[in-house]
């Protein structure tokens, strides 16, 4: 069960590294690049945050993410920065790609289509858990 706390402190954490990734993006000539964090979450002890990352468009998503878990100690160090009066310690990121749009769009393709999956199954990959 997640505290208020640790919604609390997820909510900031979401805002602010949206903020520094599209500054980011911006800044590093990718305009046309939609990166947005759609969900953090954060440990009872508060030393770890997982942090979902979708990228539109989601070709440039893999490359991307690995740009983004490189430069980790930077997004972190201007995190601390603007977290300074909020938290005492920043916690740990740890970024994952968020999939669920492409998965959404999948099976809306597919409803479309003449592969009915909800009549055939096995149409649907199975969704991996992250």
């Amino acid at each position: 069960m997640e505290t208020q706390r640790q919604r609390k402190i997820a909510g900031i954490i979401q805002q602010d590294i949206a903020e520094i990734l599209q500054r980011a993006a911006t800044d590093g000539g990718l305009q046309g690049t939609l990166i947005s964090i759609s969900k953090v979450t954060i440990t009872t002890d508060l030393s770890i945050a997982k942090v979902y990352v979708s990228i539109f468009p989601s070709t440039k998503a893999p490359e991307l993410l690995k740009g983004i878990k490189s430069n980790e100690p930077l997004i972190r160090h201007e995190l601390a920065q603007r977290t300074k009066n909020q938290l005492r310690r920043v916690p740990e990121l740890n970024f994952y790609l968020d999939d669920s749009l492409d998965y959404i769009e999948n099976i809306e393709e597919s409803l479309k289509g003449k592969e009915n999956p909800i009549e055939n199954r096995d149409l649907l990959d199975k969704r991996k858990k992250s």
